[in-house]
């Protein structure tokens, strides 16, 4: 037995659960620390980098959620972390205010719960959807989970923001409180029962984690596919933490309208992954292949355009720009997720949990790794280059990884195999 189209909305509540907690922890407590804190950028840099580092656990986790015979009590205790690490995160900013070095101590450990959190818990859920998704409707899966995803984040930074003001450490906390403890208990009854009722419920497993994760490494197409994952998402990273000072520097952008950029490019992503759900699953339009290289050379093409938009400055139409840049984004995102979630049951049964982490890890790290590389490329070009040619540079090279992992994705995926699957052979 499969999942319902029902069942898929309830796991998708998951992803909606863990977008609102994160946001908190990577954007709302970020600004405290740099804007009411006057707190040096690179603090709170430097416990994202950190939040996305722990989750190079996630192949543990995947593996754990194989080898212990049930994904849910993964899925619960995950999302327990990460809640527990997101309220410890706020104090840490209340206790920044007094004490520097006791705000730190709490701050470092509620972080690293936080990306123990979302490997776990994201991790366990992805290979459950992998494991008991019909394989026609997992492109629609996919965009279903993260849609959910991108509206919980989206409906937390508005809520959660509006209770905010006027801001006061006492009002964090409580704000901070009411949506860990909500995303605790809506994970609790999303998941409750499905894992039985689709019979994925399986035998513990004995095998050393080094021998398992060695089998997965073995595999042809795991190994390709996160090197892929690693490469597209490095290029999808990377103008993460410079389009806005682009658009402020070149543009003359003013903060309130720089903040509604992000919000255009997010409304884009959004549009570009339910294009790719409505015609992947509901008119069965391309593979999963040709969405992935769609979105790749979608996004190069409106990186592109954002560079040489550049030369032009204010009036030109750069939010219309920045906007394709996320429909392409999308389609590319939600296709790469639809085919991660069709190679898991590949190869060796009983590790779609093991490829999920495998993979959630190569993201993550490339998440980082883009992000943090873009910026300090941006940061060495403008020294002796002026603002539009240092981040134009930055921009094109982004384009031209994104144009390797189209390539990188027509060599390794079959156009003649069900949506997502690669060429055949270890």
């Amino acid at each position: 037995m499969t999942l319902s189209w029902f069942q898929i909305v309830r796991l998708g509540l998951v992803q909606m659960a863990l977008g609102a907690i994160v946001v908190l922890t990577t954007s709302t407590l970020n600004r405290l620390m740099v804007v009411e804190l006057a707190l040096p950028a690179v603090l709170p840099g430097a416990l994202v980098a950190l939040h996305y580092g722990i989750q190079l656990s996630r192949p543990h986790w995947g593996f754990a959620s194989d080898a212990g015979g049930q994904r849910t009590r993964w899925i619960i205790g995950g999302m327990i972390m990460l809640a527990v690490g997101g309220f410890l995160a706020a104090h840490g900013v209340e206790v920044l205010q007094t004490s520097f070095a006791l705000g730190l101590a709490i701050s470092i450990p509620a972080y690293a719960l936080i990306g123990l959190g979302v490997g776990a818990s994201g991790t366990s859920l992805l290979a459950l959807l992998a494991a008991a998704t019909a394989e026609r409707r997992r492109p629609a899966a996919a965009t279903i989970t993260w849609l959910m995803m991108i509206f919980g984040i989206a409906m937390t930074a508005g809520v959660a923001g509006s209770f905010l003001d006027p801001y006061s450490p006492a009002r964090l906390l409580q704000v901070v409180a009411v949506v860990v403890t909500g995303a605790v208990v809506l994970t609790v009854v999303a998941v409750w029962g499905i894992e039985r009722r689709v019979r994925v419920v399986r035998q513990p497993d004995p095998m050393p984690f080094r021998q398992g994760m060695a089998e997965v490494w073995a595999e042809r197409k795991a190994r390709n596919f996160t090197l892929f994952v690693f490469l597209s998402m490095t290029a999808y990273f990377m103008q993460e933490l410079i389009l806005e000072p682009y658009a402020g520097l070149v543009f003359a952008f003013t903060p309130g309208q720089s903040t509604q950029l992000s919000g255009a490019q997010n409304g884009g992503v959004f549009l570009g992954m339910l294009i790719v759900g409505i015609a992947a699953t509901g008119f069965r339009i391309g593979a999963l292949r040709s969405w992935v290289v769609a979105g790749c050379l979608g996004s190069a093409a409106s990186l592109t355009l954002i560079t040489m938009l550049g030369t032009i400055g204010p009036g030109a139409p750069f939010v219309a720009a920045v906007v394709a840049l996320g429909v392409f984004n999308g389609m590319f995102a939600v296709a790469a997720i639809g085919s991660m979630m069709a190679l898991a049951g590949e190869g060796r049964e009983q590790r779609e949990g093991t490829r999920m982490g495998l993979w959630g890890a190569a993201q993550a790290v490339a998440a980082g790794f883009g992000g943090l590389t873009g910026a300090a490329m941006v940061d060495l070009l403008r020294v002796n280059l002026n603002d539009v040619q240092a981040f134009g540079s930055v921009f094109v090279f982004e384009a031209a990884l994104f144009v390797a992992a189209a390539l990188m994705a027509v060599k390794i995926m079959d156009r003649r195999a069900t949506p997502g699957a690669l060429v055949p052979g270890e």
